[in-house]
């Protein structure tokens, strides 16, 4: 009996490892790191990892923490920076103060998408809140 819990909660943990994977910039294909090189020219990821079937850098840009999504095929589907959590809406921060009540936002991004669809994150107790950019609620994601 202990060793079913034990495979379960290890094959459990490796279901929730896969969805983002550290890599070696060594195993990201070229095309990917040259994606990446055009849209940032002179910056270095700091560090890559496989998420979902794309690609992710994280950098820091102008002292701004930021991450890129690259598809396999070179595309930047999505781009994240840090921002202030004052830069937050107040609909936002109403939103997590009513429904995280007592729960402190760590830290907010703005996202945009390929498309240029701008929506917000914020990070509460490691639990991603996804917003849309006039701040209505859209999902929650543990870390």
């Amino acid at each position: 009996m202990k060793k079913s819990i034990l495979i379960l909660a290890i094959a459990g943990f490796g279901t929730l490892t896969a969805a983002a994977q550290k890599m070696k910039e060594a195993d990201v294909p070229a095309n990917v790191k040259a994606a990446f090189a055009k849209q940032y020219p002179n910056t270095k990821a700091g560090s890559w990892e496989k998420e979902n079937g794309n690609y992710e850098a994280e950098f820091d840009m102008n002292k701004t923490e930021m991450s890129v999504l690259i598809d396999p095929s070179g595309n930047i589907t999505e781009t994240e920076t840090e921002i202030n959590v004052s830069e937050l809406s107040a609909a936002i921060v109403d939103y997590c103060a009513k429904n995280y009540a007592g729960k402190k936002i760590a830290e907010a991004s703005k996202i945009v998408d390929a498309k240029g669809v701008v929506t917000y994150e914020a990070e509460i107790n490691k639990t991603d809140v996804l917003f849309t950019a006039d701040g209505k609620f859209i999902k929650e994601s543990k870390d």
